[in-house]
């Protein structure tokens, strides 16, 4: 019976990004069944894969070994029902491996007796044929297939990795992510920048509703919706209530721009940032019962003391309730001012939002080129990130083309470039001549309509831009646009 292990836990196993797997199924590089990879076949595409089979049990210990940590050990662990659950599960498979080798087992006592059997009256040739079959099942049963400590060392592997997490799959989108630690399915979805429908994320009104196609999951918090008999019999859970026990398939919608409701709440100042003396970031965070719902490149209103400004997003949907905008100073914004002379740490200010439909495509696989045109960077950085925890995008070109407020997060996006195997930081400088520049990215593109391209700045900045790129085959319909003076 083949082992197989599905794309997305196979990228864990080997430390690959989902797009390298991919590649290498359209070039023929690695084989699937059904989306699945085989064992043997996971073996021969990564013979140079160190099995430590061992890494997630050490991993386990040395948090246990913090005395201090205990909530993080609550953190890195399934709950115990959940964990008891997946330990059952593994038992089973346990059971139902050792019972088919002892059916084997009897399987070939039954053919060597049935061999003698037969030898009794046989003719020579038979005797001989009887003979050599016997010979080579005793010789191949008893030798050690050549990877067969790898392939024990990587079920071993994955099978811890199975203990310590599930994989859940999203229906209608496709959407993928792996619930870890005590995680609900809710709270793992967001934080790989899922954006699943939900309100109070605390089981109280009931959005999070979702119903499981397939594997089992487990309640881990009490709420107080109370789901209808027929509800239950088909399925539907509260995603903020439940955790999987196993690889779950899950049948509930993603939501969109136009889907996300305007939310006002109110958030407490983490730190202010300042970059230069012309852009500041300014660290907000919701409360614990109110998280900001929004999506990479959405925009919301901050507002203090009759002080109010619209700004783009910095972070990324994935971080919890960490919240980041950029605020550049210009003439004028009274809010921007306050944020650079006497916006501190622990004030609170008023959120409203999010705005705009400048978010990514998730049904696309292409390639992506980023375009950020001075504090442009604030929205763009928020989609690089967004696409990040969602593993969109075969590749990433980021282009920042700079103001008097230069690349102020320059050392970021080189760390990007140092982490991503297929992320590419051009920056450059500020210059006078607007097009010289946009001609010469665009000449580094010759298959343009291979392409999906994101860019952030001011509306002329944007038409010129587009210009350019349409002009040079890029589809029209792939030119996203968010302009930061709207």
């Amino acid at each position: 019976m083949s082992h197989l292990l599905p794309l997305s836990r196979v990228a864990k196993l080997v430390a690959q990004p989902r797009h390298a797997l991919q590649e290498m199924i359209r070039n023929g590089t690695l084989a699937t069944f059904d989306g699945m990879v085989e064992l043997d076949e996971l073996l021969r595409a990564f013979p140079e894969v160190k099995w430590d089979d061992d890494a997630e049990f050490r991993r386990v210990t040395e948090i246990k070994d913090k005395a201090f940590a205990k909530r993080v050990l609550e953190r890195a662990l399934p709950d115990k029902e959940v964990l008891a659950a997946r330990l059952t599960e593994l038992g089973n498979d346990y059971a139902a491996a050792r019972a088919l080798l002892l059916h084997y087992g009897s399987v070939m006592t039954w053919l060597d007796e049935k061999i003698e059997e037969i030898d009794e009256d046989a003719s020579p040739e038979t005797h001989h044929a009887l003979h050599t079959v016997r010979a080579f099942l005793l010789r191949n049963l008893a030798e050690v297939p050549p990877d067969a400590e790898q392939a024990q060392a990587a079920i071993v592997q994955e099978r811890i990795l199975k203990i310590m997490s599930a994989h859940v799959t999203i229906q209608p989108s496709g959407h993928e992510f792996f619930v870890e630690g005590n995680d609900t399915l809710l709270e793992a979805a967001l934080r790989n920048g899922v954006s699943l429908n939900y309100g109070c994320s605390n089981g109280n009104c009931g959005e999070c509703k979702a119903r499981v196609l397939a594997g089992e999951v487990k309640k881990v918090h009490a709420h107080d919706y109370v789901l209808k008999d027929a509800e239950k019999d088909a399925g539907v859970i509260l995603l903020c209530a439940y955790a999987p026990v196993n690889d779950v398939v899950i049948e509930a919608n993603v939501a969109g721009a136009r889907d996300i409701p305007v939310q006002n709440l109110t958030a407490r100042v983490k730190s202010v940032e300042v970059f230069n003396p012309q852009v500041a970031a300014l660290h907000l965070l919701a409360p614990r019962s109110q998280r900001l719902r929004y999506l990479g490149g959405q925009r919301i209103d901050v507002s203090i003391d009759g002080m109010r400004g619209r700004y783009a997003i910095a972070s990324c949907p994935c971080e919890d309730r960490h919240i980041e905008v950029q605020i550049p100073r210009r003439p004028g914004d009274a809010f921007a001012e306050a944020v650079f002379s006497r916006l501190h740490a622990n004030d609170t200010v008023d959120v409203e939002g999010p705005y705009g439909e400048f978010v990514l495509d998730e049904d696309s696989p292409r390639p992506v080129i980023f375009l950020a045109f001075g504090a442009g960077f604030a929205p763009i950085k928020s989609l690089i990130q967004h696409a990040m925890s969602l593993e969109l995008a075969e590749s990433m070109d980021l282009h920042w083309l700079a103001d008097a407020a230069g690349h102020y997060q320059d050392n970021l996006c080189r760390a990007w470039t140092d982490a991503l195997d297929n992320f590419n930081y051009v920056p450059h400088a500020q210059s006078d001549d607007l097009d010289r520049v946009l001609a010469a990215i665009v000449t580094d593109y010759p298959d343009l309509h291979r392409f999906d391209v994101y860019a952030a700045g001011t509306a002329a900045q944007l038409e010129r831009a587009r210009a350019h790129f349409v002009g040079q085959g890029l589809p029209e319909v792939r030119w996203f646009a968010g302009a930061t003076d709207a």
